[in-house]
């Protein structure tokens, strides 16, 4: 609708004519929540690019504009905002200010002031090769040639959007998903998404909420080119964000051998590899596996924002084996190339295998496990659903027993009364969740923080407790239990919370009909037998 009214717009405009001829056809990108329409007004001074790109916006960037406009500082800034919006981890500071300002980090020699090979400096490309080789247990040593390095993952998805599809061809992904690919796609290459729309629901007992399968990207896959769009690529994201999931070497087996059948590109985000923080849970690598379906069509990223806990350094890699890929991401690169000096840290970080191992990976771990401990703990005392996850810095919960209708115009009405609290989350249309009513949380965070994001949170859901009871007592109960999540080990579950009983009705018929409910949903029973505790 906004694109719509912006080009259409003045008079003749061939130039505007034929762009809006290209990018409205069979639209799959929803553009609600990305774009703010209102009171949108086309800037003479902008081409219809820039004025796409001007409007291109939604709660993401609202709440990260509204929260360095009044961050929240212990001293000066007590009232302010805490963040748990953004995908960083502030716990490690100590660790990385304190290696980063050691004596190899501060080589100034002559190459690292000139332009260096567009793809990165033959010294940082061969690190990485041999950083990947070890972390990602490859079963033969990575080849630096193969090594691109960028300013950050974002631009890597731009480029490799930008030279694998051509302008209003599409991109495959599984939602929820990082938003920011939206952006990172669209707003260069005018690429687009198509979305294998992922739910809850729980099928089978060996099913999860929010499982990705072979078949839904079928589905999604043949959808799109019924509605005639050129489907490229499709992007994993491992471990997942903003789910935590991480995949089993079956399961990427199957994602590949998916994608070959339709020759398409794969293109996996580890983004958070290094992120995983508790020992029962394991990450695989693409690049581990003992064989590609498809190499060269295979291509793997990772950078050091999330692992590191530094993303103020913009830095990112592609590793792949497809030269023709590689050169055409290098020829971007002259406008998404890291400076030399940062080159040269980044590379002395990776080589240090002892400090990483011993110091900063046990510590981060530690700290990853215990913050996330702290979070989890609060929601269930709180009685919200959430999925129990043990990678990255995010918890993915249930917060659809507050919204009373259940739309996404309410799920951003309690997204802006926790930021009017001083609290900025992640809204589930933030990530394209097809459910209205799930929210992304940031745990990785200091513990003062933390306690005083989680009072607030607290304030806000009791508030809409209480509303939403005083609400039933003056309309008929409606309960809706096909749009909660299953009740598993997979989703965390606390009783004393589930659904809105009806005015009037008594505590024990309560008790024993959400017993009834649980006894009815819940698979214990056949798990856990006599036999067994025998």
């Amino acid at each position: 609708q906004a694109l719509s009214e912006m080009t259409g717009m003045g008079e003749g405009g061939g130039d505007l004519q034929e762009m809006r001829a290209r990018l409205l056809p069979e639209r799959r990108v929803d553009m609600h929540g990305l774009c703010n329409p209102s009171n949108f007004h086309r800037s003479p001074y902008l081409s219809a690019r820039g004025n796409i790109a001007n409007i291109f916006r939604g709660s993401t960037e609202e709440g990260y504009k509204a929260y360095h406009a009044d961050k929240y500082d212990e001293d000066k800034n007590p009232n302010g905002i805490i963040n748990f919006g953004t995908s960083e981890n502030k716990l490690c500071f100590d660790l990385m200010s304190k290696r980063l300002t050691q004596a190899d980090m501060n080589l100034m020699e002559p190459p690292l002031l000139q332009y260096p090979d567009w793809k990165g400096h033959m010294f940082l490309r061969e690190e990485v090769a041999r950083f990947l080789t070890y972390y990602c247990k490859a079963p033969a040593p990575l080849k630096a040639e193969n090594v691109i390095v960028l300013n950050g993952c974002g631009s890597l998805f731009s480029a490799l959007a930008t030279v694998l599809c051509d302008p209003g061809e599409a991109v495959l992904i599984a939602t929820p998903f990082y938003g920011g690919i939206i952006q990172s796609v669209f707003l260069y290459g005018n690429v687009k998404l198509v979305y294998a729309y992922l739910d809850s629901k729980i099928t089978g007992t060996n099913t999860r909420p929010f499982q990705l399968t072979v078949e839904k990207l079928e589905k999604a896959l043949q959808d799109a080119r019924a509605e005639g769009v050129t489907v490229r690529a499709l992007i994993l994201l491992n471990p997942q964000n903003p789910l935590g999931d991480i995949y089993s070497l079956s399961e990427l087996r199957d994602y590949l051998e998916f994608a070959k059948r339709h020759e398409l590109h794969v293109i996996v985000d580890e983004i958070y590899m290094l992120s995983v923080f508790d020992e029962s849970a394991t990450f695989h690598s693409v690049l581990g596996m003992d064989r590609l379906p498809d190499p060269q069509r295979t291509h793997v990223m990772w950078g050091i924002t999330k692992d590191f806990a530094v993303s103020g350094i913009r830095f990112g890699t592609l590793y792949t084996e497809n030269q023709d890929v590689a050169n055409a991401v290098a020829s971007l690169c002259y406008f998404h190339g890291v400076c030399g000096p940062v080159q040269h840290k980044v590379a002395q970080l990776l080589r240090d295998r002892d400090w990483i191992n011993q110091v900063y990976l046990r510590a981060n771990h530690a700290r990853l496990k215990a913050a996330h401990t702290y979070v989890t703990d609060e929601l269930k005392t709180l009685g919200v659903p959430f999925l129990n996850r043990n990678a990255g810095f995010f918890v993915w919960i249930d917060f659809r027993k507050y919204l009373r209708t259940g739309t996404f115009e309410e799920e951003m009405l309690l997204w802006r009364r926790f930021l009017d609290n001083k609290v900025l989350l992640s809204c589930g249309k933030a990530f394209e969740c097809s459910e209205p009513g799930w929210f992304r949380i940031i745990f990785a965070d200091k513990t003062h923080r933390l306690q005083l994001g989680m009072q607030r949170i607290r304030k806000v859901l009791e508030e809409r407790e209480r509303e939403i009871l005083a609400e039933e007592k003056e309309q008929p109960c409606q309960s809706d239990q096909d749009g909660k999540a299953d009740s598993t080990d997979e989703v965390i579950f606390v009783s004393r919370h589930q659904e809105p009983t009806c005015a009037g009705s008594s505590n024990l018929g309560d008790l024993i009909g959400l017993l009834q409910q649980q006894m009815r949903s819940s698979d214990w029973l056949q798990k856990n037998t006599a036999e067994q505790f025998a």
